[in-house]
C-alpha cells in the first residue's frame, strides 16, 4: 500500500515561498499522477497542480506562482508555492492519483 507523508514549514512569512515535500513509500513516483490539493478553513477541498513521468499541469487559479517537481532518487514530490499571503492559509495533502492522500500538513501565512 501506498503511503504519503507531507513536510514542511507550519509557518510562512507573506511574500515569502512555501515549500513543501511529499515523501512515498511503498510505491514509486515514477507511475501514476502525483497531486497536490489544499484545504483553506471553512472552504473545500481545492486542486493545486499534478505532475507525473510524462507531464506537469497546474491549475490556473495558482499556475502563474507554483512549481511542482519529482526527485525519483529520494521518491519524493516537491511544492512550491511563491508570494504567499494569508489566503494560502490551509491544510496541504499530496495524493496518489486521489487513491491515496497524505495525513495534510497545517500551512499558516502570517508574520
Amino acid at each position: 500500500q501506498v503511503q504519503l507523508q507531507e513536510s514542511g514549514p507550519g509557518l510562512v512569512n507573506p511574500s515569502q515561498t512555501l515549500s513543501l515535500t511529499c515523501s512515498v513509500s511503498g510505491g514509486s513516483i515514477a507511475t501514476s499522477f502525483w497531486h497536490w490539493l489544499r484545504q483553506a478553513p471553512g472552504k473545500g477541498l481545492e486542486w493545486i497542480a499534478y505532475t507525473s513521468s510524462g507531464s506537469t499541469s497546474y491549475s490556473p487559479s495558482f499556475e502563474s506562482r507554483t512549481s511542482v517537481s519529482r526527485d525519483t532518487s529520494k521518491n519524493q514530490v516537491a511544492l512550491n508555492l511563491m508570494s504567499v499571503t494569508p489566503e494560502d492559509t490551509a491544510i496541504y495533502y499530496c495524493s496518489n492519483a486521489f487513491i491515496e492522500f497524505g495525513q495534510g500538513i497545517q500551512v499558516t501565512v502570517s508574520s
